[in-house]
């Protein structure tokens, strides 16, 4: 007993010791780190961003930016957010600064304590040269593209930048117009401060992907920035209700020339892709090595391209397969999302595969060829040729398992003659005669019990209708929208099996339609618009007047032809 307890006060440190650092292991933060834009000029200031979902061991230590960058601001801000009940915590430190050289600086890992952010790199260069703009001009737009010479269905990056001396207020910028071409706006506008010919200037820089869609020369017209220049009014400075005076003025940016050229003539392939990166994958519900005779199995095959738009992205599974494997496709997931300076498009295919032999089946590779943009050479995506395994399940019959019965004893059946008394023929019509009454007896009380079910079915419909509609009027005439939504579904649903407004609305005349469909707007709109129940309840009583009005013709009038 000596002996455990001198062990367990030596250990017990040991414990402690190491399931504490464990915990500092497991819990340490995520500090993911962003650059607003790069590559970024050397007179142009830039945002580094550092960002923990979780409050970090210690505060920051920003002394190693200043060997490569000057730090002109830098602030912190915590946000927190709660959906669906998950709590979700944000803090941002955002740091606006400036390189002191060109080149491609190193960005070093920062410490926050025992916590660090990894080590990242920014593209500085050199100064913008002045491009047809007076020295001394307060208000200019330049517009640039990554590349002059792009392929069909290329990405092209159009960057419009806005450079100001001045404060501007109600202004109002044009957007990129190109015929036979698919434009999209990547991002937010990015803002900072730089050096343009020696002067400087406040910028805001739009970026677009342009994808053209036709070969030969495109021009991007001039886009056009009206707005109105703030002056110090004098006159009226004292003034407690003085404004901002203002003095309109239009500038307007560089043309640019695209020569868009065809897809290269060696290359032969039926799908064109031209993209910056490819990236595919697939997987599996279950271990293909192991798929069980008659049970479905889910393939999922994912692509991700970037740089292209998600209409040209190619089918991924239509290979053939071994007519003992049936497929049952989903539809596909199409997804595009701006990233940084480019536009990553999405594709999802599903299929289920159920096997109906026992076997080894081979899946067709997927090879998909794309047009690496960067290096301009052909590659192709690949995910390999699969095979998987159809075992029998637990159920399935096999060559050593014999159904149960050929494995039982043959029952040998044996008939007796028995000659009938008379005092037993007696006995026997007897329990005939009572065994069949019972039975007409019991068939029909079934009889009448379900025609009398039926009859009040009607009566049970038509009660749920009454009481649906004095709901739908009681709520119309509280202007509660939410209480005529549920009375117009219950209505609808007894009289015309709809469970949608939608459909409801179909099945209803013109003006109870309209209110219908208005209703549901009101219901879904994210703006809280205010309903009133009036002209939904007149609709209502309208449309079942007219119901009426057609039932009593009905009813009423002779047929217009005898036979």
């Amino acid at each position: 007993m000596k002996m455990f307890f001198c062990a367990y006060r030596v250990l017990l440190p040991l414990f402690y010791l190491l399931a504490f650092s464990g915990i500092s292991t497991v819990y340490a933060a995520n500090i993911q780190v962003k650059i607003d834009r790069n590559p970024v000029n050397i007179q142009e200031s830039f945002q580094l961003i550092f960002t923990a979902t979780e409050s970090p061991d210690d505060d920051p230590d920003f002394s190693p930016l200043n060997k490569d960058f000057e730090v002109l601001n830098q602030t912190e801000q915590q946000s927190t957010q709660i959906i669906n009940w998950k709590r979700t915590k944000s803090i941002q430190w955002v740091l606006t600064l400036m390189a002191k050289r060109t080149g491609s600086l190193i960005i070093p890992a920062i410490y926050f304590g025992d916590d660090n952010s990894l080590v990242t790199d920014v593209v500085v260069t050199e100064p913008l040269q002045p491009d047809n703009v007076n020295i001394n001009e307060e208000l200019f737009l330049q517009a640039s593209v990554n590349t002059e010479i792009p392929y069909i269905q290329e990405q092209v990056i159009y960057t419009l930048k806005l450079f100001r001396k001045v404060n501007i207020s109600q202004a109002t910028l044009t957007e990129p117009i190109l015929n036979d071409a698919v434009i999209v706006r990547l991002g937010e506008d990015k803002n900072y401060n730089t050096q343009y010919n020696g002067e400087n200037y406040v910028v805001v820089e739009r970026e677009y992907a342009i994808f053209p869609q036709k070969s030969g020369v495109m021009t991007i017209a001039p886009l056009t920035l009206t707005a109105g220049i703030v002056v110090a009014n004098q006159a009226r400075y004292n003034s407690f209700f003085s404004r901002q005076s203002t003095r309109n003025k239009r500038v307007l940016s560089n043309s640019i020339e695209l020569n868009v050229q065809a897809k290269p003539e060696n290359n032969s392939n039926s799908i064109w892709l031209p993209a910056e990166q490819v990236y595919i994958q697939e997987k599996w519900s279950i271990n293909p090595q192991e798929i069980i005779l008659g049970e479905p199995v889910t393939r999922t095959i994912s692509l991700f391209v970037k740089g292209v738009t998600v209409s040209i992205l190619p089918e991924l599974q239509k290979q053939k397969l071994a007519t003992q494997i049936k497929s049952y496709p989903d539809q596909p997931v199409l997804k595009e999302t701006p990233q940084g300076r480019t536009l990553v498009a999405f594709r999802e295919e599903k299929v289920a595969l159920i096997a109906s032999e026992v076997g080894t089946y081979t899946i067709p590779a997927i090879e998909i060829p794309w047009w690496n943009t960067r290096t301009q050479v052909q590659e192709v995506a690949v995910i390999a040729e699969q095979q998987f395994v159809v075992v029998a399940g637990e159920l399935s019959n096999s060559n050593d398992i014999q159904p149960e019965i050929n494995i039982q004893k043959p029952i040998e059946i044996v008939t007796e003659n028995v000659i009938a008394r008379p005092e037993n023929n007696v006995w026997f019509i007897l329990a005939i005669f009572f065994g069949c009454a019972w039975a007409l007896t019991l068939l029909y009380l079934l009889l009448n019990r379900k025609a009398k079910n039926k009859a009040d079915q009607p009566k049970k419909i038509e009660k749920k209708a009454e009481d649906s509609i004095k709901t739908l009027k009681q709520a119309c005439a509280e202007n509660d929208s939410k209480k005529a939504n549920l009375a117009l579904l219950t209505w609808g649903r007894e009289n015309f099996q709809k469970n949608s407004l939608e459909a409801i609305a179909k099945e209803c005349d013109k003006p109870l339609r309209e209110e219908i469909q208005y209703l549901n707007t009101v219901l879904y709109s994210q703006s809280k618009l205010k309903w009133q129940g009036e002209a939904l309840s007149q609709a209502f009583q309208q449309n079942e007047k007219r119901v009426v009005d057609s039932k009593e013709i009905e009813d009423g009038l002779p047929p217009l032809f005898k036979i």
